[in-house]
């Protein structure tokens, strides 16, 4: 069931890539992407569209990234759950079928929340960011994540020009333990590229156990859930600010 003033707070505010995927200019696009791998995009892909899809929205989950683990964590998703249109940018195309068909969704999605690959840069970063409303940086609290973190900011600054498109950048903090220095590092160093902090979600299981059902923490009824529900509140606000 949807919770009560949620559905009101939505509707307000290297290898080629695949073709992006088809879409109508009324499906808010949240593209989650870190040119370095294993910062959680994938986590983090997949329960911000559970998230939505929970709350009523009709949700896309679009997988741009060669490993396939977003439709991996679909294929997982029992029927009673509420319902994710999956799309694979890396699915072969077959028979008479052209790309566009294979990467249409529903014309009606309301949101469509795109996984990307590592390693993205130039002409695949602009690529990938066509049309899209939110761009997600998931990084993790170690000084090797955070000096790759920044190269790629700069990239999406410099390169892909993010704010003359006027696309609004978070950073997440992924898998954190606040009380380290390497984490307060990592708060200064957004801190200093003036882009907000959207979350910070803490390092717990309760992600590996969604994840094996094909299921997000909030769909999650079990003791000790709770706060990591709560830690995306913010990011739920700020990707849905006009």
């Amino acid at each position: 069931m949807m919770e009560p003033g949620i559905h009101s707070l939505l509707h307000s505010a290297s290898k080629p890539l695949g073709q992006p995927a088809v879409l109508t200019s009324a499906a808010r696009q949240i593209l989650v992407i870190n040119a370095k791998g294993g910062c959680g995009k994938t986590t983090i892909a997949t329960n911000l569209a559970s998230y939505y899809a929970r709350q009523g929205c009709r949700t896309a989950l679009i997988d741009h990234d060669p490993q396939g683990s977003a439709m991996q964590w679909l294929s997982l998703r029992d029927k009673h759950y509420h319902a994710i249109y999956g799309v694979s940018s890396n699915r072969p195309v077959i028979g008479g079928v052209t790309r566009s068909f294979v990467m249409r969704v529903p014309p009606d999605t309301e949101r469509a929340v795109l996984d990307a690959p590592a390693g993205v840069q130039g002409h695949q970063l602009i690529e990938l960011m066509r049309d899209v409303d939110a761009i997600l940086i998931p990084v993790l609290p170690s000084p090797i994540d955070i000096h790759a973190a920044s190269r790629f900011i700069r990239d999406l600054l410099l390169v892909a020009k993010v704010r003359s498109r006027n696309i609004r950048v978070g950073v997440i903090a992924n898998r954190v333990r606040e009380n380290t220095r390497v984490y307060q590092s990592l708060e200064k160093f957004v801190a200093s590229l003036n882009i907000p902090f959207v979350a910070r979600l803490r390092d717990t299981q309760n992600y590996v156990r969604a994840a094996e059902i094909g299921v997000g923490v909030h769909d999650l009824k079990r003791t000790g859930v709770n706060q990591d529900q709560r830690q995306w509140e913010a990011l739920i606000r700020w990707v849905e600010q006009r």
